[in-house]
């Protein structure tokens, strides 16, 4: 079992890569895990939804470069499916049974993906119905894949 991990820009707050390698490691019990970290596009901090576009599709070439077809895709997205971490682990398990060894998730920056990496996605998830940072996103799912995998294999963490 491998899980893929595309995002747009880097863990920059030190706080964040620790939480992010403590549940790498963790999750290298049960899957191997890779991430692959494209740059962001640099955007002024007033835009215009032209420079929004041509930004999020630049975004969207670097990161095509790493999809591979036939694998399962999944994209963090607001209006994405939503799971209980009981839901997810279901839905992580049909994934594997139906895209193969590898599952790739992709996180967009923080202006979102393009239209070309939404069109190719299997799934979209949302991690809530609030708004987190695409660095903080990026903790909160290795943490629920970790969770999931404990949940499919029956053991303790989840409660």
């Amino acid at each position: 079992m491998r899980v893929r991990i595309l995002c747009v820009g880097k863990l920059k707050e030190p706080g964040l890569r620790l939480l992010a390698d403590e549940y790498k490691k963790r999750l290298s019990r049960y899957a191997a895990i890779e991430i692959i970290e494209c740059a962001d596009e640099p955007v002024p901090e007033m835009f215009s939804p032209q420079q929004r576009l041509a930004a999020m599709q630049k975004e969207g070439a670097r990161l095509m470069k790493h999809m591979r077809d036939k694998q399962f895709t999944a994209i963090l997205a607001v209006n994405g499916g939503r799971h209980s971490s009981e839901g997810f682990a279901r839905a992580v398990q049909e994934w594997m049974r139906q895209g193969g060894a590898t599952l790739t998730f992709i996180i967009g920056g923080s202006l979102g993906l393009s239209q070309e990496i939404c069109a190719r996605a299997t799934a979209a998830i949302s991690l809530s119905d609030m708004t987190f940072t695409h660095q903080l996103s990026r903790v909160l799912l290795l943490e629920q894949l970790y969770r999931a995998f404990k949940i499919a294999a029956n053991e303790p963490y989840h409660k």
